[in-house]
């Protein structure tokens, strides 16, 4: 409802007396601010309201009160808003306590005050952030680094996502390099032979972020390892692999693509290698520490690197990290040829498409079952 107030006029009235006589002219108040709302984020409740079509350049109060509180005060002014909108944002407020706001227009010619018809309240959760993510381990692939955490922050009931930083400085400085909601991020910005390091945070559904994780750093290269295909489900563009004679022919091809040695495909039951027309994969997979033992190698390495001649099956088999699977593929000319492929994660991306990461030797020679990596 809008206020009025009443202006004393003196008048001299035909037939009267002497004496002056005072006529009440009643004066509206200013329109009062409409769909006035206020919502919670990050340690901060923001009031805000629209315009009256009527509105004359009034000036704007905030009042607010704990709830349960019998009295408002007045929090702020506000005297310039933007495109038909305005806004304040209080940010001395308590965690797990509700506050109730309206707002007042004023009139700076007279000083009367119209509030708006809205009281609205806001409920202040917890300022707690979620768990800082840890185990932050950055797998270096070819033009692209892959970054995969723990997953524990997506246990509290108000999570949303993680952040990933790009580091700088010994990381004194840190750049948002993306949002993720699944323990994985693909940073396809990295350059091969530039060294990039990161730090992830949670963010719960209020805004309220943790701090970064530990750092890691990874370098891309451009060879056969790290290599990465998606789930035919996800991406069917990039979701199949052919063995590659050279490396300037990309291996990742289509996972429609007649001449695929394999795809890549997921379901409720866990990831599978689905071979092409032209291939078969050992049914077995053999579980080991890296695709070739150098020379220089730990010890304790373990490879497959001789090929199965027989037993091979067209039959989609399931895949696991840390596993290596022997194919044999037919090339155009009827020559068999064998590759190795060792998976060395399965994880998803920031956007939750699953992936495997892989790396993989092939032999050149016709029928020659020793993989070396080419």
């Amino acid at each position: 409802m809008w206020k009025s107030a009443l202006i004393l006029t003196g008048a001299v009235l035909m037939g009267a007396c002497d004496d002056d006589e005072f006529l009440m002219i009643p004066v509206d108040g200013p329109a009062p601010p409409i769909a006035v709302d206020a919502g919670y984020y990050n340690r901060a409740v923001t009031v805000y309201w629209d315009l009256a079509s009527d509105w004359n350049d009034e000036s704007f109060r905030i009042f607010a009160k704990r709830a349960g509180d019998t009295s408002f005060f007045v929090i702020a002014e506000v005297t310039s808003c933007s495109g038909g909108t305005c806004e304040y944002t209080d940010t001395n407020i308590t965690e797990l306590v509700s506050y109730d706001y309206f707002v007042s227009a004023v009139d700076p010619d007279n000083g009367l005050e119209t509030d708006s018809d809205e009281t609205v309240r806001v409920d202040v959760p917890s300022f707690t952030p979620p768990p800082v993510p840890t185990d932050l381990d950055v797998v270096a692939l070819d033009a692209t680094n892959y970054l995969r955490w723990t997953d524990d922050a997506r246990s509290t009931s108000d999570f949303s996502g993680y952040r990933i930083y790009l580091l700088s400085d010994q990381g004194a400085t840190q750049r948002l390099l993306g949002e993720s909601d699944s323990p994985g991020f693909l940073d396809a910005l990295a350059e091969n032979g530039v060294t990039s390091t990161y730090a992830v945070s949670s963010v719960d559904i209020y805004g309220h972020e943790s701090e970064n994780s530990f750092d890691d750093s990874g370098t891309p290269r451009p060879d056969f390892t790290g290599e990465l295909v998606y789930s035919f489900m996800d991406d069917p563009a990039l979701s199949g692999f052919r063995f590659s004679e050279s490396d300037e022919l990309d291996p990742i091809v289509s996972g429609g693509a007649v001449d695929r040695h394999f795809r890549l495909e997921t379901d409720l039951s866990g990831w599978w290698l689905v071979p092409g027309p032209s291939a078969a994969v050992f049914p077995t997979g053999v579980f080991t520490t890296q695709l070739k033992c150098g020379v220089a190698a730990d010890a304790l390495c373990e490879d497959w690197t001789v090929a199965p001649t027989t037993g091979y099956s067209s039959v989609d088999i399931p895949v696991e990290p840390e596993f290596t699977y022997m194919w044999r593929v037919v090339d155009g000319g009827a020559v068999i040829h064998y590759g190795a492929v060792r998976v060395t994660l399965l994880g998803t991306d920031q956007t939750g498409a699953e992936l495997m990461i892989f790396d993989w030797a092939y032999q050149l020679q016709g029928g020659n079952p020793q993989l070396v990596v080419q």
